[in-house]
């Protein structure tokens, strides 16, 4: 994680056009059809697809249709195409909150355009100051930045058709052949999976020993993309997230249902004290979901620990960078002359502070017209934006931070939304009181604040990842981030839109009247965002679990602190294991194996005394990142077909035996092909 970082593609005194006409066409272009797509799959699955690799793929083969392109103006289409997934994301996990809990009758287009725009704009704002202390200082992984910049490689520097031998040397690299072979993989694969079902999209198992006494819930998703993830951020990052994952399933789960049985058998809507013998194989892994469900409440109050602990242990390099981006802000104007790197120009500080500044007007505003005719609206809307402003500042650099440590896909965002939802609820509750109307506003409050927060935490992390891949092709940060609001408002203009169609074709969190129930999009986040917020305005929450995480959190900071004073190089940091907790157990297993496999072709290197081997460290990351950018690309199709076509493909389940085999066989290429001697390569 602290590797000295390669000099840019495009060195700070070279200057190549980023900011044209047909850049900032193609992003918005993308940003809403990726948003589109995302928002489909989002409400289906609770999960987005990271779009900063495919859009960098579809940015290089749609600018070299034109005569001039460059890898700077790529890297600026994919930063304004990846703001609409991630934006998309903080809306659908909180916004259809609203409609379920009928406090809207329907997707409210300017309401939600507003929370879109100064969400998303507050999350660049936010990660500008931490760009130099993330990126520059703490040089944290962020995966799909690393594997975004290694696609925009392949395409070369400069395309320039009136002088085809301008630059004779700086051709696209012989690693395309390595990425559009792994690329196929990982789309073949999940064409196989997710479009014609030969291939199961995870394996898993549910099993009740000793007379029902003991409960085990295990499983793995067949991914190649998450074993591309793996394999760039590292066994250690690997195995915490892995960790967390045995937490809060193979440990949590049992032991829930063990000392819990009465309370999981009522949240798998079972009746309490149902004799062992009468549940059946569906039933018991319901009731191991359910465990499960609660379970993962270790993992939010691990993150609300270590999202604080985080901020506490940066705040030395944090303080760094913000002194540096001072300093870079103060000769900006000096950087056209060539006196400050053009490569470290971010945006004026004096500009971030006027935005953030302005955004208080709109703020105020919306939680304002959120509170209708409540008595108290006037402070209650100044609480909320004052939460917002501290809150989304924490959050977003809690996600900014986890963005370099597990990639912008599997950043649980929702995770840092449910602590906002559950701190501004017990705010609030104590003003508001739990009847009368402010038992009804309180929870459309504190859903608004939700949205905006997540909003901002997701265009945090995505921002970050972009800046990561500007820092390894040579952009200027100031021009990316421009870009990242550029992409922020064309797909704000786009969602409520998009919402509308999916509601009204689908019915989104609730059945349609006179619908089909089995084609409901289950929005489960928003669902758990409605329950915690009425819950804790009604009947209360259970807070056992997220008191776990709290101690949890606590002893893996010691842990971390003595293995820092011993200058080890395994750490643990909390927020790696809380991800893991968070996420199903399944998604930290493929993350796991690419661990593994980066630590056996380490190990393989080390023995060869080839451990500095550039060529052969590319060629892992090329070949991982064909992985990710190859099911990203298909992911995105299929999603974009089953939308717009309204239709799904035919599927043939044949079950998981075949995908299984599959996953093992492309870990077996991706081992041989990063462990061929210098020899073999050629």
């Amino acid at each position: 994680m602290n590797q000295p970082l390669p000099p840019p593609v495009v060195g700070p005194q070279r200057l190549l056009d980023e900011i044209t006409v047909k850049a900032l066409l193609l992003g918005m272009l993308l940003s809403v059809l990726l948003a589109a797509a995302n928002a489909y799959i989002g409400l289906l699955v609770g999960m987005t697809v990271s779009a900063s690799i495919p859009a960098a793929a579809a940015s290089l083969g749609i600018l070299r249709l034109f005569r001039r392109s460059n890898i700077l103006e790529n890297n600026m289409v994919q930063t304004s195409a990846s703001a609409g997934e991630s934006l998309v994301a903080g809306i659908i996990f909180t916004i259809p909150a609203l409609v379920m809990m009928q406090a809207w009758h329907g997707y409210l287009y300017w309401p939600m355009v507003s929370i879109a725009i100064v969400g998303g704009i507050l999350g660049v704002a936010f990660t500008i100051p931490l760009r130099r202390a993330l990126i520059v200082e703490a040089r944290l992984t962020y995966p799909e930045g690393l594997a975004t910049a290694e696609v925009l490689k392949t395409g070369g520097i400069e395309t320039d058709r009136d002088k085809p031998a301008q630059h004779p040397v700086e051709q696209p690299t012989p690693g395309i052949k390595l990425l559009a072979q792994a690329g196929a993989l990982g789309a073949v694969y999940k064409l196989m999976e997710s479009g014609l079902g030969l291939f199961a999209g995870g394996i898993g198992t549910v099993r009740s020993w000793f007379g029902g006494n003991y409960l085990f819930s295990g499983g793995i998703t067949l991914s190649p993309a998450l074993i591309g993830v793996g394999y760039i951020v590292g066994i250690n990052i690997a195995v915490l997230v892995f960790l967390g994952g045995v937490i809060g399933t193979i440990i949590g789960v049992p032991l829930n249902w063990l000392f819990n049985k009465d309370a999981v058998l009522v949240a798998a809507g079972l009746s309490p004290g149902l004799s062992f013998e009468q549940i059946s194989q569906q039933q018991w892994g319901s009731i191991a979901g359910a465990a499960w469900q609660k379970c993962r409440y270790i993992g939010v109050g691990a993150m609300m620990v270590g999202g604080l602990w985080s901020l506490v242990a940066l705040a030395k390099p944090l303080t760094k960078g913000i002194r540096a981006s001072l300093k870079a802000y103060r000769h900006h104007r000096t950087s056209i002359d060539g006196a400050f790197p053009r490569t470290e120009a971010d945006t004026p500080f004096s500009i971030v502070l006027l935005v953030v500044a302005v955004s208080i007007i709109p703020l105020y505003s919306i939680f304002y017209i959120a509170m209708t005719d409540y008595e108290h609206k006037l402070m209650v809307a100044a609480l909320m934006t004052v939460l917002m402003l501290v809150l989304g500042f924490l959050f977003a650099s809690v996600a900014g931070y986890m963005a370099g440590l597990v990639g912008s896909s599997n950043n649980p965002i929702s995770g840092v939304t449910i602590a906002t939802v559950i701190t501004s609820a017990l705010i609030l509750v104590n003003i508001m009181g739990k009847e009368g109307p402010g038992a009804m506003l309180g929870p459309i409050a504190v859903i608004y604040l939700a949205a905006l927060i997540c909003s901002a935490a997701a265009i945090a992390g995505d921002n970050m990842q972009d800046l990561k891949c500007g820092h390894l092709v040579g952009a200027t940060p100031w021009r990316q981030q421009l870009f990242q609001v550029v992409g922020v408002v064309s797909a704000a203009l786009v969602i409520p839109l998009i919402l509308s169609v999916l509601d009204a074709g689908y019915g989104i969190g609730r059945p349609l009247e006179g619908g089909d129930p089995d084609r409901v999009l289950a929005a489960p986040q928003a669902g758990l965002m409605m329950a915690l917020a009425q819950g804790i305005f009604g009947q209360g929450i259970e807070w056992n679990f997220i008191y776990i995480g709290f101690a949890l959190a606590v002893a893996l900071i010691a842990l971390d602190t003595v293995q820092e004073r011993r200058n080890a190089s395994f750490r643990f940091p909390v927020l790696a294991v809380a991800v893991g907790i968070y996420l199903p157990l399944g998604l930290s297993v493929p993350i796991f194996i690419g661990g593994v496999l980066a630590a056996m072709v380490a190990k393989q290197r080390a023995r060869q005394n080839r451990g500095n081997d550039q060529t052969n460290n590319n060629r892992g990351v090329l070949l991982a990142s064909g992985l990710i950018t190859g099911e990203a690309l298909m992911g995105v199709g299929i999603a974009l077909y089953i939308a717009f076509i309204g239709s799904p493909l035919p599927t043939w389940r044949l079950g998981g035996v075949l995908g299984f085999s599959a996953i093992m066989l492309i870990c077996l290429y991706l081992l041989k092909q990063t462990t061929r001697t210098h020899e073999q390569q050629n």
